[in-house]
This record gives structure tokens, sequence and C-alpha cells, in this order.
């Protein structure tokens, strides 16, 4: 079987985040122990599986190297990138997933835009042992609803890029994974808010990259700024850029990938 590793949220090799990608050709699923069982292999943050259901609309799942995950944003950017690579990403693909129906569109720069429901953020108090997980104070917390993340305002960007949590107690929280994020220190930087994200809980100590993270993000600091149009500087080692849109109850999240390998699975 065809497997793929796409580097998204990125126009660079080595950068953004890596995803796993298997375009199948059945009209059923494989073993769900099977797909679990290749995330692992592959030790990616996610992997995902797309199926045709006819026409423009694919089915399609991802898994961490632990557990299936309901939303991820640079899996299914991946997935778009590698359609479009083999000619199946004409217009736009309708995705049917656990978080219902989703697309991508190839744009004619070379961007792929992805549109996914919002997620608004719901202020709550900080979660016990949230500060102690961190090690740095905690401005605001946030509840992001069907995401099942815990979104964190911290002071600033400096406090962001150096964090470092104790993986352990985050793991531990009563959450999903922590969103950690603070407004752009220079305006001028070509980004209005960096984040970062840790999910140790579901096998993922820190992505790369979230683009599902956005769609808590995107409402948080529009309201913030009071605009629609924002970017996104994800901070972790790797970086990669997001650009958000909220459209009412949608976002659309807009970025670049990278295929960095291109192989045969013998599993």
């Amino acid at each position: 079987m065809r497997i793929r590793i796409v580097d998204a949220f990125t126009d660079r090799p080595m950068g953004g985040n890596p995803a796993g990608v298997c375009l199948l050709d059945g009209d059923t699923w494989p073993d769900e122990h099977w797909m679990q069982g290749v995330a692992a292999e592959l030790n990616l943050s996610e992997t995902a599986f797309a199926r045709p259901l006819g026409g423009s609309r694919w089915a399609l799942r991802w898994f961490t190297p632990a557990t299936e995950v309901n939303l991820c944003g640079h899996a299914t950017l991946a997935t778009a990138h590698a359609m479009a690579a083999d000619g199946l990403a004409a217009g736009t693909i309708g995705f049917d997933t656990r978080s219902g129906l989703l697309s991508a569109t190839a744009n004619a720069d070379g961007t792929i835009t992805l549109d996914f429901p919002v997620n608004l953020p719901v202020a709550v108090a900080p979660l016990p042992g949230l500060v102690e997980a961190l090690g740095v104070p905690v401005l605001s917390a946030h509840d992001t609803g069907a995401l099942g993340d815990l979104l964190v305002e911290l002071s600033d960007e400096q406090t962001v890029r150096a964090l470092r949590p104790d993986l352990a107690k985050v793991a531990a929280l009563a959450t999903r994974g922590v969103i950690v994020t603070a407004a752009a220190a220079d305006p001028a930087a070509g980004y209005d808010f960096v984040s970062r994200f840790f999910g140790p809980a579901v096998g993922v100590p820190e992505d790369p990259v979230t683009g599902s993270a956005h769609t808590a993000l995107a409402p948080f600091w529009g309201t913030r700024f009071g605009r629609d149009d924002l970017v996104g500087l994800q901070a972790s080692a790797r970086t990669g850029l997001v650009r958000t849109v909220r459209r009412g109850d949608r976002v659309e999240l807009t970025g670049r990938a990278v295929t960095v390998l291109d192989g045969t699975l013998h599993a």
C-alpha cells in the first residue's frame, strides 16, 4: 500500500507538522487495529486514512500513535495535498468525518483552504494542577467545547516560546490537550498571535502545528482584535503558519504542504 509523509502548514521540507497519509481504494475501512498500528509505527502526531465515497466526497479518519481523534487540521491539509498531487483534488473536496462534513479547496497559488466548524472558547476556572503542570502563571483558561482541549492564555509571546511544561502533569489534567497562546510581541512580525499545543494524554507530547486548535484560537483572538482574518504562528521547534478566517460558525484554515516521503507500506 502506498503511504506518504507530508509536512503541513509549511512551504519547506522538515518544517510544519508531518502527517502520514494513506489514500485507500476500497469501499470499506481496513481493520481499525491495523490503522492504529500504522499510526503507531509512523509515530507522527496523526496519520490520516481516506477512502472514496464517489465524486468529490471522501471519508476521512485520523489516528495519533495512541488513539483515534475527532478532528485534525494538519493531517486533513496533508491529505488534500496528496490528492492534489494525484490529480484527485480539482475544486473542493468534501470529507465525511467524526466532526461532520469538512472541506478542502486547492487554490491557484498552491495553498489549501480547509473549512472547519468553529469551536468557541468559554472562560472557565483553571483546572486543578494546571499552573503546576505549566510552571508559569495563567492569565485565563477556556473550554473549547467539542474540540476537547483547554485553551490557556499566557502573559506574552516569550513565555509561550520558552515554556517547558511537566508533561506527566499535563497528561493528568482533565482535558484532551492544552493550547497555550499569547498575542504576537511585534505587530509587524507577519502573524497576530502565537500558540503551542501539548497532548501527552493522546500520545502527542507536543504537536508541531495544530490546525484544529486554530478553530478555537481564531474566535478567541478575533474577539480580542476585532477582526475575522488573522495569522497564527505555532511556535514549536518546527514552527508553522496558519491563516484563519472566521465565517460565522465556520472557520477557514489556509496553509501550504510539502511531500517529504512517498513509499510502500509492507504490512
